[in-house]
């Protein structure tokens, strides 16, 4: 099964975050990093005053459940340094969210699948683009067709 993980960071180097996020997704049991995205520097959501966030987009080809999945990413989190009980929309050292996971449509309290806000979010949506442009997203269609606002929020793409 093919799932899509959103990697973000705005704390301790997020560069370094986020590349050593996807060297670690491609560590968990059962899980096989295929291809990630370039980086993306992105204005963050929410009106909090904070740095900016760099993002990327990792593919993984896994066996794990959804669930276990999350669980595994939550762990990550929490291992470079993020409090789980942090402000909502506030800074993180790393962000991990399953975007997509094969043509699985979940809401439960924990887990929605696809990610809520996909659609509106362009730090999601053009690494998207780039890693995947074939992938149907459940619910929404082919993501080459989802429109990407590529200034506002404010993005730029890392040399």
């Amino acid at each position: 099964m093919l799932a899509f993980i959103g990697v973000g960071s705005n704390m301790q180097n997020p560069q370094q975050q986020v590349e050593t996020a996807i060297n670690l997704l491609d560590e968990l049991p059962g899980c096989r990093v295929v291809r990630s995205s370039s980086l993306y520097r992105s204005a963050p959501l929410g009106g909090i005053e904070q740095a900016d966030f760099v993002n990327a987009v990792a593919v993984i080809e896994t066996a794990v459940p959804p669930a276990i999945l999350l669980s595994c990413c939550k762990e990550l989190e929490r291992g470079r340094g993020r409090d789980p009980d942090g402000e909502r929309w506030g800074p993180r050292p790393l962000d991990l969210d399953i975007l997509v996971y094969g043509s699985e449509r979940l809401d439960t309290e924990d887990l929605k699948i696809p990610h809520p806000g996909i659609a509106e979010r362009n730090f999601v949506l053009l690494p998207l683009q780039e890693v995947a442009a074939d992938l149907v997203i459940p619910g929404l269609g082919p993501v080459v067709d989802l429109p990407v606002n590529r200034t506002s929020p404010r993005i730029t793409l890392i040399d």
